[in-house]
């Protein structure tokens, strides 16, 4: 058996030597096709792997309840006038109570870790740069996946007792605390001093999960208790004479007609809650129970938005995978061109080569002999052009990453698979014209000019 199939082989090769041209030509429509086709899945891979990074980022099984800021623009008329007459239901905003109500109401919660951001000023030996002042629970380190490099997380008692200590993100370190150890060092946040009790390890994020998630860059967080924010920074809960001057401004301002002023009260302690939730078949429900409770909270007024961001990764995720299978698809159009192209290079080839095939059948071969020579050609060029057709990919893979800013990662089955491809389309579209050679009348054939 192995001896008869080198030696088709070797017939193979000489014949498709003889017509390298044309050989190449009928391998076109296997090399883009097996090219599309990893390329496509590149894509796709890529594209999960994103999916997955994301998912990573917003943490596994969490729900995000975000407050709404109403603004007011426009010009005075009537109609607004008649509107701002019209009695407005109160809402005490997204407050730490409710982060609270919702850990000690509802089940399967493993935590309710609340946020509060202020922008600032950080300050230290002679350098200074803006960074987020971020208000948070311990409980959200956790939450978010973040990996401690030095130090610790703050303890229950240092939270409840609003302490004036810090964990640091990377970028704050390499900045403020390049040639010495942060832990147990003081940098001025705002008007206070901060203990850095803990350095976060570097989370590195590119551009696009940055804009597509409204994500910032946490290297350069500094994070405290939550009460220690709103009790030593702001507390938008609270009134202050500076908030009763800035409305009687903005009071100022309406009379005078001055109406092409934007403007936007933000009367919410907290600017983000996360509820990690025990299991992700539980995420949908707990989230539409969660929305009823805060309405009822803020007396049917709807000034938050609740966010699964697990389902939007997956419809993302499941829309990106359809536009793969139809791109696929296409791209599979060009295997079967390139099939058909084999076969009706093949019949040709039998159809000159009839005299041959008459001469090997007249000195000794058989069906099966003339079936292999004839499939092994076609199985040749199918596996050339597969060969091909797998650097085409990397190429059309690497240049998409290049040019477009999408990321592709080609895996081995991918390469696996579009070759077992291509070697089975030699096979299915090359049976069909060796048969058909198999069955050439040997004495017809020997008379065929």
């Amino acid at each position: 058996m192995y001896p008869l199939f080198l030696q088709s082989l070797r017939i193979a090769f000489g014949a498709i030597g003889h017509n390298k041209l044309r050989a190449g030509l009928t391998s076109l429509g296997i090399v883009f096709g097996v090219g599309s086709v990893i390329s496509m899945l590149a894509v796709g891979t890529g594209a999960e792997q994103e999916i997955l990074e994301q998912m990573k980022l917003l943490g596994a099984n969490n729900i995000i309840v975000t407050p709404i800021v109403e603004q007011e623009e426009g010009r005075v008329t009537d109609e607004n006038l008649t509107k701002k007459t019209e009695k407005k239901r109160f809402s005490p905003g997204l407050t730490l109570q409710d982060a609270k109500s919702i850990q000690a109401s509802l089940p399967y919660i493993d935590f309710v870790s609340p946020e509060v951001v202020v922008e600032t000023m950080v300050i230290r030996e002679g350098m200074k740069r803006t960074a987020k002042l971020v208000g948070v629970d311990s409980t959200y380190f956790f939450a978010t996946d973040f990996v401690m490099a030095e130090g610790r997380v703050y303890s229950r008692e240092q939270a409840e007792l609003a302490a004036p200590i810090a964990v640091i993100g990377y970028g704050v370190k390499t900045k403020f605390f390049a040639t010495e150890n942060p832990i147990g060092r003081t940098i001025k946040c705002g008007n206070l001093w901060l203990t850095v009790i803990g350095v976060l390890g570097e989370r590195k994020i590119s551009k696009g999960n940055i804009e597509h998630l409204g994500l910032r860059d946490f290297n350069y967080d500094i994070y405290t208790p939550v009460n220690t924010l709103l009790l030593r920074y702001k507390n938008r809960t609270l009134l202050t004479r500076l908030d009763i001057q800035k409305a009687a401004r903005s009071s100022g301002n309406d009379e005078s007609g001055d109406s092409g002023e934007k403007k936007a009260f933000n009367y919410h302690q907290l600017d983000r809650l996360v509820v990690r939730v025990a299991g992700s078949e539980r995420m949908t429900a707990l989230a539409e129970i969660i929305s009823r409770l805060l309405q009822r909270r803020h007396n049917e007024v709807v000034d938050f938005q609740v966010t699964v961001p697990e389902q939007l990764l997956k419809q993302e995720q499941r829309t990106r995978e359809i536009f793969n299978i139809v791109l696929g698809s296409i791209a599979s159009i060009s295997l079967i061109v390139g099939g058909i192209g084999i076969m009706n290079i093949m019949l040709a080839s039998v159809l000159e080569r009839t005299k041959e095939i008459g001469v090997r059948r007249a000195t000794g071969a058989t069906k099966r002999h003339i079936i292999l020579q004839f499939l092994s050609e076609a199985i040749m060029i199918s596996v050339s052009g597969g060969v091909t057709g797998i650097v085409l990919g990397f190429l059309i893979s690497g240049a998409i990453q290049q040019l477009a800013g999408i990321l592709t990662i080609v895996t081995p089955i991918s390469v696996f698979v579009s070759f077992s491809i291509s070697i089975s389309i030699g096979v299915a579209f090359g049976i069909f014209p060796a048969m058909r050679a198999a069955e050439q009348d040997p004495v017809v054939a020997l008379r065929y000019e």
